[in-house]
């Protein structure tokens, strides 16, 4: 059932077995996985069911590091949370992506990848996937048509590999008539937590306090909490409840915050397809997205190219994924970019530099550039345009996204502003070191060498970024990870291997936050996998009595072992 935190008596206290905080993927997947099992359960969301400007305004905060937009357009804060703005690619992360690998600095999951693939299965039903199956060969066979076939790649230097897309899942809509007709979970709209409450040892969480916009407070007091609210959000949290532990909970070693991920993302060189490759759309972002013609049985598929594991192991390179970009006339101009804010602004992401006037009168400036880029991009499944699009294109250019480098020097902290419900905004420092510019000229330098080996391309490469600062070009892609990382040890990460908090017995931690590394892949699909995993394990500890079940005080003890001095955590 859904309540609205707003109309609630001031004051108001309520209790669950589980309290999850955050309604993004993570958290909806969670409650949904607790109404399965009939266990007690209160989630708490910050929005509602659509946008409001005060309650986006809560994600605003400081950039000190590489020039990187984290606030207004670039996060939904409303029922759904990422979802609303998610593209829909799902893939498995690699299995070399969890490894420990000895070129990689703080490289490492606490298990192997086979512990994850029970629950990317479970995903699928819940993501409205295709069939469990990532086998390249098998979708471009179902698929069977002449434009959608594999490249040779014969070196075996370069790999490619398929993605399936969601549709994408707005989970917010998907899952709205699940939740209120729910009859073991309640969710609170425009609910926000301002502080965590433990017990005076501070090894325990009580409760909760919320707070809504218009003032009103609320307690919920649970036996096991779930932060859920993304990775700016989860550090921000957790810094800022620090009543009892004052660099906040989790943070006796400094950890909360650091390794802060995002995967860069650029488009580079310039490619020259030979006939007949320029007509293939499977590894074309501009004819495979979300592209009817690219799909078998309703499952919609993509291709990439990525360096083999063995070449990144000998030239010290990071994961990546490529494929083509199809550049269109219209392309990059102020119309073009005008058009894809308002499709932004159908999935509540609101650039406040650029009013919804000001953009339709751009467009209506620049109609030859706007035509031509509705007709590209929005009308390319059209038959009748479908060979009208090819002879537009005036050339192709790689696309990458890059696996970041995790490194404890890129971190959330708090800034000293504070928002309308009196917390401390975010200070996002985003660095990304020459091993990522090392992995982006190498690995398009490897992949340019393999097109034009195999007959495939001409290819013209810009000049290397190591040795350049990073071009104004560089973007993230808003997949915020790593700042609240598992790692079996407190002085390396903030959760255990079962995502719990470092000397919290009952507070865990969902979403991507807890990735330890990023891989190359989107991660939504990975955080719901992880979701799915952290569920069992919260069921099997509701539903086993406690002494059966850690962790114990003793562990709980070891956690916080020595009690050194709390490092520069806040900042």
């Amino acid at each position: 059932m859904f309540c609205d935190a707003r109309a609630g008596d001031d004051g108001l206290a309520t209790s669950a077995t589980v309290c999850i905080i955050g309604g993004g993927s993570a958290g909806i997947t969670m409650a949904l996985e607790f109404e399965r099992h009939g266990i007690d359960t209160v989630l708490l969301e910050s929005g509602g069911f659509k946008p409001d400007a005060d309650t986006t305004d809560l994600y605003r905060g400081e950039n000190v590091g590489i020039p990187y937009e984290f606030g207004d357009g670039m996060r939904s804060r409303l029922l759904g949370g990422g979802s609303n703005c998610w593209g829909g690619w799902c893939r498995p992360l690699d299995a070399e992506d969890l490894q420990r690998r000895d070129w990689v600095a703080h490289s490492g999951w606490p298990f192997e990848l086979a512990e994850l693939m029970p629950y990317y299965e479970r995903a699928h039903p819940l993501l409205h996937l295709g069939p469990f199956n990532y086998d390249l060969p098998h979708w471009v066979s179902a698929i069977d048509r002449p434009d959608v076939r594999r490249m040779p790649l014969p070196s075996g230097q370069v790999l490619d590999s398929i993605s399936q897309f969601s549709p994408p899942m707005r989970f917010g809509k998907h899952y709205r008539k699940a939740l209120k007709q729910a009859r073991h979970v309640r969710v609170f709209l425009h609910a926000n937590v301002v502080d965590i409450e433990t017990d005076p040892l501070g090894r325990s969480v009580n409760r909760v306090q919320v707070k809504t916009l218009t003032g009103r407070r609320m307690t919920v007091q649970a036996k096991h909490f779930v932060l859920a609210t993304g990775g700016i959000e989860n550090p921000r949290v957790l810094l800022a409840a620090n009543k009892t532990h004052t660099a906040g909970l989790g943070n006796t070693y400094g950890q909360v915050g650091r390794y802060f991920m995002d995967h860069p993302r650029l488009q580079l060189g310039k490619i020259k397809l030979r006939a007949p490759w320029r007509r293939n759309k499977l590894y074309d972002i501009m004819f495979h997205y979300l592209n009817p013609a690219v799909s078998a049985r309703g499952t919609k598929v993509a291709a990439q190219m990525t360096v083999a594991h063995e070449v990144q192991r000998r030239e010290s390179l990071l994961n990546g994924r490529i494929w083509f970009w199809s550049v269109f006339p219209g392309e990059g101009t102020p119309a073009a970019e005008a058009l894809v804010r308002m499709k932004h602004r159908l999935h509540a992401k609101v650039d406040p530099h650029h009013s919804f006037l000001r953009d339709l009168a751009t467009m209506a400036s620049e109609p030859l550039n706007t035509m031509n880029f509705i007709a590209a991009r929005q009308l390319r499944p059209l038959s009748f345009l479908k060979e009208l699009h090819f002879q537009m294109i005036t050339e192709a250019r790689f696309q990458m996204i890059c696996e970041p480098t995790p490194n404890p020097d890129s971190r959330v902290t708090l800034a000293d502003a504070r928002d309308a419900l009196g917390m401390p905004r975010a200070r996002v420092d985003w660095r990304l070191d020459d091993q990522v510019k090392h992995t982006f000229d190498r690995s398009l330098a490897i992949v340019g060498r393999e097109l034009e080996a195999a007959g495939i391309a001409e290819v013209t490469m810009d000049p290397p970024l190591l040795g350049r600062e990073w071009p104004a070009a560089l973007e993230g892609t808003w997949h915020h990870m790593g700042t609240t990382r598992m790692h079996d040890s407190p002085r390396q990460g903030v959760v255990d291997r079962d995502c719990r908090v470092h000397g919290l017995a009952n507070m865990f931690v969902a979403g991507s936050s807890v990735f330890p590394t990023a891989g190359a892949n989107f991660p939504t699909f990975t955080l719901v996998a992880l979701a799915l995993r952290l569920s069992d394990h919260i069921v099997k500890r509701v539903k086993t009595p406690p002494t059966a079940i850690g962790p114990s005080v003793n562990t709980i003890a070891a956690d916080i072992d020595t009690q050194p001095s709390l490092v520069d955590a806040g900042e």
